[in-house]
């Protein structure tokens, strides 16, 4: 632990007795201050996975289906829709009244650009594409879906709640390339984004949109009434724990996203705040080769570090050796899920000597290996420490390079090799969510160059997911999943590191926290 987190752990558990006694600070015509995982990258909820702006997306935009808690899709700026024309055709009625921050009504046309241009960089969206002919409308409240054969789920692609969140943005936004980001932030969603206070690194501020209409039933995950009771929200960019965890002593901010483990002991000694899982279904960490280049194009060197992987360091490194927070899992779907059999319990062994082994012939020739590593993102960062030492033990050439999370996302766009600024491998968690089926999961689809970073690429996978999407049955789409799976654990896009949960902390001035996947500001309010 670094030397100023150990002595603020001293001097802040001095000060408890006193400190935690005080009374709660008065309420004022508040502003919620919000600590989120890591700094806001981008502003286009259609050009990252990246968790924070997907955070951000549900802020300042709606989309036309959200999914409750059981993961069913609902209609959310939609009334609902139409099947006709035997499956091929989708008539999908926008709900009256939906307007943009600046004023001019949501229309159908700008819906269907909207997901004309998120399907071509989402992943799921990327799938959805194959099987429509034309996004277009039929009239202003109504988008037209014309297909070239039936897709029973197009309102789960469009409703999807992780990853590139299908928002709908105005037209004019929506024509922009999907390879350029979209930075003006024009949305219909329950919070308007306040550009002229937006500092990268530091701050975020979002104001409630009184223009929003919303649903008459009660929130569930990313569907039902988004009410914003809220009048104002800044998020609040602090990359050190220890500092997070004085300003929330000292009631400076509201709500730390995730706590980290080491200091959830003393934030529990905090009286004022709430500590909860809102996240149940967990996240699962996940390492990601490049397969462009040497050594990880070579996949008998991803087999040689599957088969010694040491899961349960990882999981112990990122829960703060809380086993109440962890489990093992090797799976490339998420254990607990559908499709979420551990399959690969002969591959990810935890066996040292016969991973040295197996690298010894594997043809790797001494290449360097670079593991990009959020320093500042502590339920990420330490997967890369683990990784390093882990790697140096296998006996490959490795650094382990430490940025911040901005600087890792842009770096592993990178398709050059190492001496011209790639990389080799990172970390990252998941989602459930994310990752329970086999069109929707970025870590197991084998799209190559349109796919996500990585560029794994694996026609077999894809053909299965393409008969996935189109079977009649249930049990059809088991033997399908299975097949990916077990051909995705053969070629190894990338690997599992177990799933954990993570606790977040809030003052109990705050009630009416929703359960999901992402902080959802809607629904809460001042006590």
């Amino acid at each position: 632990m670094p030397m100023k987190r150990r002595q603020f752990m001293r001097t802040a558990a001095a000060a408890t007795a006193t400190t935690l006694a005080a009374p709660a600070i008065a309420q004022r015509a508040r502003t919620l201050k919000f600590v989120p995982t890591a700094d806001l990258s981008s502003l286009d909820p259609h050009w990252t996975t990246t968790q924070t702006v997907g955070s951000h997306a549900y802020y300042v935009f709606d989309t036309l289906y959200g999914v409750n808690g059981k993961l069913e899709p609902k209609p959310q700026m939609a009334e609902g829709h139409q099947i006709e024309d035997g499956g091929r055709t989708w008539l999908i009625r926008l709900r009256e009244g939906l307007k943009f921050h600046n004023g001019e009504p949501v229309l159908a046309r700008d819906a269907a650009q909207s997901l004309r241009r998120w399907s071509a960089r989402d992943v799921f969206g990327q799938t959805a594409a194959g099987f429509v002919d034309e996004w277009t409308t039929a009239d202003d409240r109504t988008i037209k879906v014309k297909l070239k054969r039936p897709f029973p789920l197009l309102a789960d692609a469009i409703g999807k709640p992780n990853g590139m969140v299908p928002v709908i943005m105005p037209e004019h936004l929506a024509k922009t390339d999907p390879n350029k980001q979209v930075t003006e932030m024009i949305g219909s969603g329950p919070y308007r984004f306040l550009a002229r206070e937006f500092v990268q690194g530091a701050n975020v501020a979002y104001e409630r949109f009184d223009g929003y209409v919303p649903r008459q039933e009660a929130p569930d995950w990313t569907t039902g009434g988004k009410v914003a009771k809220i009048a104002r929200i800044e998020w609040k960019i602090i990359n050190d724990p220890s500092t997070v965890a004085a300003a929330l002593q000292n009631q400076e901010v509201d709500w730390w996203e995730q706590v980290q483990p080491d200091l959830l002991p003393l934030v529990k000694r905090m009286n004022h705040l709430r500590i909860q899982n809102t996240n149940p279904i967990g996240f699962n960490g996940t390492l990601r080769f490049n397969h462009l280049h040497a050594p990880f194009n070579n996949v008998a060197v991803r087999r040689a570090v599957a088969l010694g992987l040491p899961q349960e360091d990882y999981m112990r490194a990122v829960t703060g050796n809380d086993e109440s927070l962890f489990v093992t899992c090797k799976a490339l779907f998420p254990c607990g899920t559908r499709y979420g059999q551990e399959l690969g319990k002969d591959i990810i062994k935890g066996d040292l000597a016969a991973a040295r082994a197996a690298l010894k012939s594997s043809g790797y020739n001494n290449e360097k290996v670079v593991i990009l590593n959020p320093a500042d993102v502590p339920s990420i960062a330490p997967f890369g420490h683990v990784t390093f030492d882990y790697f140096k033990k296998l006996g490959l050439n490795v650094e382990l390079m430490d940025t911040d999370w901005g600087s890792l996302v842009q770096r592993r766009n990178s398709r050059e090799p190492i001496d011209k600024g790639g990389w080799s491998v990172f970390h990252t968690w998941w989602f459930g969510t994310s990752l329970a089926h086999p069109a929707i999961s970025t870590v197991v689809r084998g799209l190559g160059a349109k796919g996500w970073a990585g560029w794994f690429e694996n026609a077999k996978v894809e053909a299965l997911t393409a008969e996935w999407l189109s079977a009649a049955t249930e049990a059809e789409r088991d033997k399908l999943a299975e097949g990916i799976h077990r051909e995705t654990l053969d070629q190894l896009p990338a690997l599992p590191l177990g799933r954990f949960f993570i606790n977040t902390a809030y003052t109990k001035q705050l009630k009416g926290m929703l359960e999901c996947t992402s902080p959802l500001p809607w629904n809460l309010e001042w006590a």
